[in-house]
């Protein structure tokens, strides 16, 4: 069976289109999947009569249904019950239609899609091309079809091909008086009554600079043709754009039209399931009140309307640019030259050659005033400028809106956009630019922009001091409110920073609480002991505290600074700053937050650098580009952030870690920040994915350049690591009293140097300037663990006393390291046995025992009680009298 079908609420372009597919498929039936339009049943009724026959939807067997037909529409939600037809085995679907592309279309075995101003207008082509004759009644209900849905001929979605179509109709005698008298058409006095209405709920939304027009309106009764009251209420008022909501009956409809290009109304009714063309569209609202339907028309608004194209207008040119193998200090001097604060950076090959785009140089990046001087003060001025650009850059067309200028400038914070056309740079927009045009547009406030963070501090206080109720315990919000309450007698202003806030958003609990004070931190941690209790120690070369509070808790108090660097790879060097030049200087993004906690700000978050948008991207942001150079430690801190939060390194970051790489910048550092970092690494749950990541940037060479087979990441390497890290996890397991303390770090690095001698481990200890007795304790246990790994790999020992003797010398964290060496499972068998059992066993006479026995006090107690402890642990003896009786025979008493 084959079966014609359209759209809901059928309009004169989908009779016509219907009529005209019978001609193409004269054994199918045709049928409305629901009702039609009013003036469509008017037609039908009045014109057609009985001339062509239309299948009630419940006389047809959907399931018998083979080959369907639908015009006028693609979408599956549009054609009601036909749908089920879809699932029909073999079904076969041939769809005709005019309407825009969308990701819900469905997809037909034949498709004739076009993009004209209606779909009888395609079948004028089939047929014309076919040589299909049609009679004049055929003609003129095609020719109704085609001016219904262009209007006359008069919208923007009308083609020449349109026209062309309807010059073949009046050839084949289309009555255009019977097209003017179903298309025009006086308002009853009902009409007229409701015209009425819909100019008092008329509502008036400028989105992105265009009016827009919102009627919303509830009836009692259904009024068929609403749509016209809607069209005659856009000519009275000129209006370029008409979004009408009606309620009636029971249902919500949407009656969308627009005569601009920015406002497509057929994109904005498909967020309601409907369809339709870029001036007019429809669709019928499910599962919603008005006002939520009223609300969610307003959001698809802001969504989708598309403003006038500014960039050409705005744009500075001609743009001065530098290839990316200009020196740093040649592009300094341009931009003293011209007084400017930023420079696009062209690929260094190609041509600027308009007539050979494919060879135009590309904008590969920017480099600001900033970064230049920063680098020649660290001596970097021969370097290229592609070592320290900013990479990740967003660029615009000419077509460029005000709202994609803002949204890069104010949101994104990129000081300069360059613009492109066809592969070349037009010209540049600069913030100031932005600003002149803000200030020449006073009533422009781009706040539609603006993402919740982004907007005024009293609001952003309200959600934040939600997520502190929610997150943190009464006592630790009490304790942050003291802090604020002191620092505002003390005349400062006192902020949470850091991990602390960022753990905060995440909605994690971090008891780690840094505090910056704008003012003297080191004064404000003595006020706060007085308040509080407790010690403070202070560091008077970084104006920096330590607070110990009577219960143990610590608070680190810093005085908010600019730190500067001598040269790369130095240690800090501090000066008095704001909060905002404070955030500046911390590692990355999503570590320069603060919290404001003083009494009339409290709870207000900080975030002068769009640091939250990058935590929820979930992204390991440098805030400058110098960063790494400054201080190569971060490279580790940044690759621990990554796997221990499930972040990733930005795409910029990344190029500048491995330029710093490249720069051997840990090569020149004896920095303790890089071994303070690595032994965070080695500390992690899981520091494999880390330590990987570490090969990944060539790190190895740097951190232990003295282990040559460790230099990449091999099998044995990986099975030595993943060893260690069982060990661990089995040995956390025990939950043994004794078993509590253990240095995961120094199992780590132990088991990184299994394969090296002791001397190599010496010169890591000597290049990180770690403390001698830690040096001595790791080296100590590395020999002893190494000579045991390889003696029990011939003979393994038999008595428990041996056992015992063996693996009495080694700390827990040898013990492991031992495990994770082992070559043997015996080993780790014995290992087991020591730690849980053996290691624990002691006699039970003691010195006082001895001494009643008979035995003298001395050095011989000790022998004594080691022969016991032996006897124990091989089951020569049980019992307290097993045990005297063994002294009494192996020890000869003095009377």
């Amino acid at each position: 069976m084959k079966v014609i079908t359209t759209h809901l609420n059928a309009d004169f372009d989908s009779l016509a289109a219907m009529i005209a597919a019978q001609k193409l498929y004269p054994d199918a039936v045709m049928s409305f999947p629901g009702s039609q339009e009013k003036s469509v049943r008017s037609f039908i009724s009045e014109t057609l009569q009985y001339r062509y026959e239309f299948v009630k939807l419940k006389h047809i067997n959907l399931s018998e249904v083979r080959t369907l037909i639908v015009v006028d529409t693609r979408q599956r939600d549009r054609i009601g019950d036909f749908a089920k037809c879809l699932n029909n085995p073999n079904i076969v679907l041939h769809l005709y239609d005019h309407h825009p592309n969308t990701t819900n279309d469905l997809a037909g075995d034949v498709e004739i899609i076009g993009q004209v101003g209606a779909t009888a207008t395609l079948f004028c082509q089939i047929l014309q091309k076919k040589h299909i004759e049609i009679s004049q009644e055929e003609a003129t209900i095609l020719g109704l079809g085609i001016y219904a849905d262009t209007g006359s001929l008069t919208h923007l979605t009308t083609t020449p091909e349109d026209l062309h179509a309807v010059a073949w109709l009046l050839e084949k005698d289309a009555q255009l008086d019977v097209i003017s008298q179903f298309l025009s058409s006086d308002l009853t006095a009902r009409q007229v009554a409701l015209l009425h209405e819909v100019g008092k709920t008329a509502q008036s939304y400028i989105i992105s600079g265009i009016k827009i027009v919102v009627i919303s309106l509830t009836l009692q009764e259904y009024e068929d043709d609403f749509s016209i009251i809607v069209r005659r209420f856009m000519i009275m008022e000129n209006l370029d754009c008409l979004f009408a909501l009606v309620s009636m009956e029971g249902r919500i409809y949407l009656i969308a039209r627009s005569r601009i290009s920015e406002v497509n109304a057929g994109t904005i009714a498909r967020d309601f399931s409907g369809g339709g063309h870029a001036t007019a569209a429809s669709a019928t609202v499910h599962d919603m009140s008005l006002i939520e339907a009223q609300e969610k028309l307003i959001r698809s608004f802001h969504r989708h309307i598309q403003p006038q194209a500014i960039a050409a207008e705005m744009l500075s040119q001609p743009a001065i640019a530098i290839p990316e193998d200009t020196t740093i200090l040649e592009a300094n001097k341009l931009l003293t030259r011209y007084n400017i604060t930023a420079l696009p950076v062209l690929s260094a090959k190609g041509s600027a050659d308009r007539q050979q785009p494919e060879t135009a140089q590309r904008v590969t990046g920017m480099i600001s005033r900033r970064v230049t001087e920063k680098a020649i003060h660290h001596n970097l001025g021969a370097f290229p400028v592609s070592d320290y650009m900013t990479s990740d850059i967003e660029m615009l067309s000419l077509n460029a809106t005000l709202a994609d200028i803002e949204a890069l400038i104010i949101e994104h914070r990129q000081r300069l956009i360059p613009i492109v056309h066809e592969g070349h740079l037009e010209g540049v927009i600069t913030r100031t630019d932005l600003l002149n045009m803000l200030v020449n547009d006073p009533g422009h406030i781009p706040r539609d922009l603006m993402h919740e963070t982004d907007l005024p501090s009293r609001e952003k206080t309200k959600n934040i001091l939600q997520l502190i109720s929610a997150t943190l315990d009464r006592k630790f919000i009490v304790l942050l409110r003291t802090i604020g309450e002191v620092a505002e007698v003390s005349g400062f202003k006192a902020y949470a920073v850091g991990g602390f806030v960022r753990d905060l958003l995440l909605k994690q609990k971090n008891l780690d609480l840094d505090i910056v004070v704008e003012g003297d931190g080191i004064v404000f941690a003595k006020n706060l002991v007085k308040q509080l209790g407790g010690r403070v120690k202070t560091h008077e070369r970084f104006i920096t505290a330590h607070v110990i509070l009577p219960d143990g808790f610590k608070i680190d108090v810093a005085t908010a600074r600019l730190e500067y660097y001598e040269y790369p790879a130095a240690l800090p060097t501090v000066e008095l700053s704001s909060i905002k030049l404070d955030l500046y200087r911390r590692d990355f993004t999503i570590n320069a937050m603060a919290l404001q906690l003083n009494p009339s700000q409290f709870g207000t978050l900080i975030d002068f650098f769009n640091c939250q948008n990058d935590l929820k991207d979930k992204l390991i942001k440098v805030l400058h580009n110098l960063s790494f150079v400054e201080d190569p430690s971060r490279i580790l801190r940044a690759i621990r952030f990554e796997k221990r939060m499930d972040f990733k390194i930005a795409k910029h970051t990344e190029r500048l870690i491995r330029g710093a790489v490249k720069m051997d910048l840990f090569d020149k550092s004896t920095n303790p920040r890089i071994f303070s970092e690595l032994q965070q690494i080695f500390a992690e749950e899981n520091p494999i994915p880390a330590i990987k990541r570490l090969a990944d940037f060539n790190l190895f060479q740097f951190l232990w350049p003295d282990l040559k087979p460790n230099l990449k990441v091999d099998r044995r390497f990986m099975h030595i690591l993943t060893q260690a890290q069982r060990a661990i996890s089995w040995f956390r397991l025990l939950y043994l009293e004794k078993n509590k303390k253990i240095k995961p770090w120094r199992i780590y690095l132990l088991a990184i140097m299994g394969r090296s001698p002791a001397s190599r481990l010496q010169s890591f200890c000597e290049r990180f300037q770690i403390p001698q007795k830690m040096c001595d304790e790791l080296i100590q246990q590395k020999l002893l663990a190494d000579e045991l790994a390889n003696q029990l790999l011939d003979q393994a020992p038999t008595k428990n006393s041996e056992i015992y003797r063996l693996f009495a010398p080694l700390s827990n964290d040898g013990l492991l390291y031992l495990m994770a060496i082992a070559r043997k499972n015996e080993i780790k068998r014995l290992v087991s046995l020591y730690v849980t059992s053996l290691r624990t066993t002691q006699p039970l006479l003691n010195g006082q025992d001895l001494q009643e026995l008979g035995y003298p006090p001395g050095e011989a107690f000790k022998k004594m009680l080691s022969m016991l402890t032996n006897a124990r642990l091989d089951d020569v003896v049980h019992s307290w009298n097993d045990e005297k009786e063994f002294i009494l025979n192996h020890f000869h008493q003095e009377n």
